[in-house]
């Protein structure tokens, strides 16, 4: 327990420093500390709690969301979003196949995949296709290692999605020193 409380303080004096936390709850194997932040709770509290967001945005109705991503490597986006009096709304992990599913082909553009997943992890453009593409890593159904793909045409309308198996953890693929 106190190798927890030294994690937990050394977050604690880097502001921002969820995955410190996220690991501190994974090892404690109790709830992550995102999940304990209950709905009407201040901006203050949240940012004491989780530290400063790494991206903020604007959602419709008057809605200010919140992320705390974890990549490059990581396979969680936290999102906190706020109503237009800076009370909490609800606490999410955007990185997820039900938020995923959300996404509106031939409707969303680059900035609504922007606002509610974040920066994605990669961008890549095939010429051939004429297609842009974010990639995004993620845990399918908590036990899969995925890439979700965004693919946007030149108007930046998102087109197609696409789910494929994370290289980064197939271990058919990895080099063995």
């Amino acid at each position: 327990m106190a190798f927890l409380r030294r994690i937990v303080r050394l977050a604690q004096t880097r502001r921002g420093s969820l995955a410190a936390l996220l690991v501190a709850g994974c090892l404690a194997g109790c709830t992550p500390i995102w999940q304990t932040i209950p709905a009407g709770v201040s901006r203050a509290d949240v940012e004491t709690r989780l530290g400063t967001p790494r991206e903020v945005y604007q959602l419709p109705d008057g809605v200010t969301r919140w992320l705390y991503p974890t990549r490059p490597y990581g396979q969680h986006t936290i999102a906190v979003d706020f109503d237009a009096h800076g009370r909490v709304l609800h606490v999410q992990d955007v990185m997820t196949s039900r938020a995923f599913d959300q996404a509106q082909i031939g409707k969303w553009t680059e900035d609504d995949v922007r606002r509610r997943f974040g920066i994605p992890v990669e961008t890549a453009y095939f010429p051939l296709m004429k297609r842009e593409v974010w990639t995004y890593r993620f845990k399918q159904y908590g036990t899969w290692d995925m890439l979700m793909h965004f693919y946007f045409s030149p108007d930046g309308i998102l087109r197609m999605t696409q789910t494929t198996p994370d290289p980064l953890h197939d271990p058919d693929r990895r080099l063995l020193f």
